[in-house]
């Protein structure tokens, strides 16, 4: 069972806040390497699960958990309700009150259209 102090869920909120800190720094620091070279190709896939939301109108919080939950849907073998389930629950955390239905939604869209 999950908890709050499990490595995984403690890894992921790192760097969700590394990711959302770097939106407002130019040096990007402590940030996972793949994923920073992989951004494109994540933020692509997110613009199409979302095309009413352009990214630059995404809240800062929701894209990096949008981007953390992307790139381990598209680069892990982590399972998919893990990916999602945890997205969600960092966006009630640190989102606004709507970022838990919107992460589901579009990290949804994204896993139906990569199975």
């Amino acid at each position: 069972m999950k908890t709050s102090s499990d490595p995984r869920h403690l890894k992921r909120i790192k760097l969700v806040q590394s990711l959302y800190a770097s939106s407002y720094q130019t040096q990007i620091s402590n940030l996972n390497q793949e994923l920073m070279d992989n951004l494109e190709l994540i933020d692509a896939a997110i613009q199409k699960a979302a095309p009413e939301w352009p990214l630059k109108n995404i809240n800062r919080i929701d894209l990096a958990v949008l981007r953390v939950g992307t790139y381990e849907l598209l680069h892990t073998d982590t399972p998919p309700k893990v990916i999602i389930d945890e997205a969600v629950e960092i966006a009630k955390t640190y989102g606004a009150e709507n970022s838990s239905s919107f992460v589901n939604g579009v990290l949804g869209t994204i896993l139906a259209t990569i199975k």
